[in-house]
């Protein structure tokens, strides 16, 4: 143990004397191997010392003069970092400076002014995040014009790209930048260093240059936002520290401080590092899921000559960045493994006990990529190598919104080292939320919504966290999966489909099958193997085969899906209450025959898509619901929150998603196989297209049958109560053995509802999305006697015509084999002028061709938006975008009928989208049950 202390001493004196970067680097290799070998028994022993205990913030520091607080605030906003000031200040703008206190345990803005990287950088992997994005650093800008030090100066940012991959990634980048109005270039290897003198053009191949990006002091820009907000009249504390947070009713209504209690109506914890132990400071608790790693950056001491305007330069394929601070460098990367830290819950309640000691063995792999990319490093002196501890969420995306457990407690947390790119924007839709009830722009990707209790679990955070920062700086490849985290939630066949060759995907901790592939399924003992499915290409994916099978098998014979992720709810009441609630809270008429399924959205006051999903009428007084996966969490929230008063203790909803495995079972032969299996009538005369029955299969009761597959193929979704799940799989799968019955994954059945155009919630709808924008207006019921959510709204859009219209592109001339694909996100053309994006898009395995889905818009030469019609999409000549190169696109209003081999009439009736409000069914069926047709 001595020895590695003399290192670590050796390490520590040649940085206080000024040692260059390379003697440290060599002398470092050298102490590498000695103090890994002991590292983990230190962290052992320390882990023995450290306690387990819940999160008590620390009293003042003197109680006689403890800092004082009113009895009354409209928000409390909890944390003075960069996002609680931002949150504050935008309140006061709104007028509500008056009736807001912001509280801090310690002081605003921290004791540490570089604990961040300083990067304000427009471009972010979404539309959400990079207008949100765009708005802060416009912000940053509007508050240097004023007069108030931020340190901002627009410097531009360098993306560094080492392989075709990353290149391929930047061009989509630049088709995307383009279509959304931002400046950006494709750069070649010796543009790259005339824009940057100081890196090593080796194994370069091209770059991404984005001039709009600038660089700025965190620290300077919270003390803006803090001195604007006290001028709005926002109450500003320090050393005053919450400790718990009452609730009532379901809604925010006291806190109690340090300094004393506070009575109020909103609660905002914007609290950073410490939001998921402020989470637990109220009843229930409010799970904020982010986990503390160790981050590091490297500060040189001041470089002679070294030009202030360096951009920032991001070499991604390297994990580094590094930019120009005050006269000398500031660096530092993403590993692909992350350190954890405080994995026995204790967290430091300062700003300087966050600070870590370096760890020169982790950060080693970054400072050789650092030294080989700008080799002129190697003569610099090193100042520090600090360790800033930060948090991650498990997705590794920022996490804000409404806290599904109690009403008007706010989160705005999970900004990794990007806080400063996102505090302004999220000040705003946090501001817009508690104030006006909605905000302009769709928050999904992003609402603290998407998460279950398992992802705050401590122990999935540190499994899962270890590999969330190092997606930061990776390629964004398709379908990407995460390799931590796993085998959590499985159905009770999961073992059989892993058995059948099974490659698996995730959502929502659910394990799913993506496709099926029955070579090397076996490890070296012959047990089945767990895959994850990986794409790594945005050209032809080495899945492609697999899927082709598993869709013509849905098409021609027989297909057999795990459809156990879906969410279900029940819903049920003694009297009539619950068929009031639905038909106040759905925009379609629920209020059908028994065994009727509705399919129906949920819609927001401005008419959006809050959920999306069908409607089971099990009896007079009970539905079930099936939702997309990703719903699980907010639709129960959205629906605890709109129902009324008088329904509350009337009405019970239920998750029962863990209760029921649902099997599908789509293709032709699919009636004659069930029928096999039951004694129960399933003719088309008995059991009817979009209808539900409970029948026996095989030795099972019970099982819940909806007669519909969301693909448009013929088939059944049959939801069994968990205990008969595998007899009945077993039995699905020995009779339809005759019929070549076939396992489908999510790949397959996904290119068949791309086909038949269907929209999905998540990602075709959003809560921006109309019906009457998406071929759906015939589900809405504007005559139903209740005053749905949303009415409103769309009987005005109605009246004045949609701003744009959901469509079908099929590419021409696109090779598949070569071609890049389309993977969502593609700008679509409309006569050579930007109009709209595609959404989701796959290979038509019947068109044989690239189909994308996606909505087009009217936009005049002044960038005003007229009203769409069927004429004005009809009419256009349409191509879409990808990675730079444009293919010329044929348009659909409405869902195709596919050339088959086994029509079925009711599927052929039946059009998901339709380019006509009020276009009725092609063909209508006599039947004993009456059935409105949805």
């Amino acid at each position: 143990m001595h020895k590695l202390l003399r290192g670590v001493a050796c390490c520590q004196h040649a940085a206080s004397s000024g040692a260059n970067v390379n003697q440290l680097h060599r002398q470092h290799l050298g102490l590498r191997l000695l103090s890994t070998a002991t590292g983990h028994a230190a962290d052992a022993a320390d882990e023995q010392v450290l306690s387990k205990r819940k999160f008590q913030p620390h009293e003042a520091v003197d109680p006689n003069e403890k800092p004082k607080v009113p009895a009354q605030a409209r928000v409390i906003i909890c944390g003075g970092g960069i996002t609680g000031a931002s949150v504050a200040y935008h309140l006061g703008l709104q007028g509500w400076g008056g009736e807001t206190l912001l509280v801090e345990q310690d002081i605003v803005g921290g004791e540490l002014p570089w604990s961040a990287c300083g990067l304000a950088g427009r471009f972010e992997p979404s539309y959400t995040e990079l207008k949100l994005a765009g708005y802060s650093i416009d912000l940053i800008k509007q508050l240097t014009d004023r007069g108030l030090p931020t340190g901002w100066r627009q410097v531009g940012s360098l993306n560094l790209a080492r392989n075709f991959d990353r290149m391929t990634s930047f061009h989509r980048m630049k088709s995307l930048a383009v279509a959304w109005g931002m400046n950006c270039e494709i750069l070649t290897p010796e543009q790259c260093q005339q824009h940057c003198s100081l890196i090593s053009l080796d194994g370069i191949e091209g770059g991404l240059w984005i001039p709009e990006d600038g660089v700025c002091d965190p620290h300077l820009v919270c003390h803006a936002f803090i001195k604007e907000a006290r001028r709005l009249g926002v109450r500003i504390v320090e050393h005053c520290a919450v400790k718990k947070i009452h609730s009532e009713h379901g809604k925010v209504a006291r806190v109690e401080t340090t300094s004393g209690d506070v009575n109020c109506e909103y609660f905002v914890n914007c609290t950073g590092f410490w939001a998921r132990e402020v989470g637990t400071l109220s009843k229930p608790v409010v799970k904020v899921p982010l986990k503390a790693v160790e981050h590091h950056y490297l500060h040189t001491k001041p470089i002679a000559e070294l030009d202030p305007n360096t951009p920032f330069v991001r070499d991604f394929d390297g994990r580094i960045f590094f930019r120009e601070c005050e006269g000398h460098i500031l660096a530092g990367g993403y590993e692909r493994e992350a350190k954890m830290v405080y994995e026995d819950g204790v967290i430091p309640l300062s700003q300087k006990a966050r600070q870590y000691p370096p760890d020169w063995d982790h950060f080693h792999e970054l400072l050789d990529a650092l030294l080989h990319r700008v080799p002129s490093f190697r003569d610099a002196s090193l100042d520090r190598l600090t360790n800033s501890l930060q948090v991650f969420s498990p997705d590794c995306k920022w996490i804000l919104g409404e806290a599904p457990e109690i009403q008007n407690y706010y989160v705005a947390a999970g900004n990794k080292t990007m806080g400063v790119s996102a505090s302004g924007g999220i000040g705003r839709v946090l501001t817009d939320l508690i104030t006006k009830g909605s905000t302009y722009l769709d928050l999904h990707i992003l609402d603290i919504n998407r998460f279950l209790g398992l992802h705050n679990n401590r122990k999935f955070l540190r499994d899962r966290c270890k590999e969330a920062p190092g997606k930061h700086f990776e390629i964004n490849y398709p379908f990407d999966e995460f390799q931590t985290g796993r085998n959590l939630r499985m159905s009770p066949i999961y073992p059989q489909l892993k058995e059948a060759g099974a490659v698996f995907g995730q959502s929502m901790g659910y394990e799913r099958p993506n496709y099926f592939d029955t070579n090397d399924k076996q490890d070296e003992f012959g047990l089945p193997r767990f895959r994850i499915s990986q794409t790594h290409t945005f050209g032809k994916p080495p899945w492609f085969d697999h899927v082709a099978t598993e869709y013509r098998a849905c098409r021609e014979r027989i297909g057999i899906a795990d459809y156990s992720s879906f969410t279900k709810y029940d819903f049920w009441s003694k009297g009539n209450e619950v068929v009031e609630l639905l038909q106040y809270l759905c925009s379609n008429d629920v209020d059908v025959a028994v065994g009727s399924i509705i399919h129906t959205g949920m819609q927001n006051h401005n008419g959006g898509y809050e959920n999306d999903c069908s409607l089971a009428r099990l009896s007079e007084r009970h539905y079930m619901m099936i939702a997309p996966t990703i719903q699980q969490t907010r639709s129960m929230s959205w629906i605890r929150k709109h129902m009324p008063d008088h329904l509350r203790a009337k009405v019970n909803v239920a998750d029962v998603t863990s209760m029921y495995t649902a099997i599908c079972i789509l293709g032709p032969y699919s009636r004659i196989l069930l029928s096999e299996l039951t004694d129960t009538d399933l003719t088309a005369k008995s059991f009817p297209f979009f209808t539900y029955k409970e029948l026996d299969v095989g030795l099972a009761d019970g099982i819940r049958v909806l007669n519909i597959t969301h693909t448009g193929e013929l088939g059944y979704v049959l939801y069994i109560p968990n205990e008969y799940a595998l007899h009945v799989y077993s039995r699905l799968h020995k009779a339809g053995k005759k019929y070549q019955i076939q396992h489908a994954g999510y790949y397959a059945t996904r290119a068949l509802r791309i086909e038949k155009f269907y929209a999905f919630w998540g990602q075709d709808l959003d809560t921006f999305t109309t019906p009457l924008e998406c071929g759906r207006s015939w589900r809405v019921k504007f005559n139903k006697p209740i005053d749905f959510i949303g009415r409103s709204a769309l009987l005005k859009q109605r009246e004045e015509g949609v701003k744009r219209m959901y469509v079908q592109l099929l590419l021409n001339d696109h090779d598949h084999e070569v071609d890049m694909w389309c993977w969502g996100g593609e700008p679509i053309y409309r006569d050579g002028v930007y109009v709209g994006m595609t959404t989701t898009t796959g290979y038509g395995y019947t068109f044989e061709k690239q189909v994308c889905l996606g909505f087009v818009r009217n936009i005049d030469e002044q960038g005003q938006e007229l009203a769409v019609s069927n004429e004005y999409v009809l009419s256009g000549h349409y191509e879409v975008e990808v990675a730079g190169v444009r293919f010329e696109a044929k348009v659909n209003l409405h869902s195709p009928n596919l050339p088959t081999k086994f029509p079925d009439r009711e599927r052929e009736a039946y059009h998901a989208t339709r380019d006509k409000p009020d276009q009725a069914d092609l063909l209508s069926f006599s039947s004993n049950l009456t059935v409105t047709r949805q």
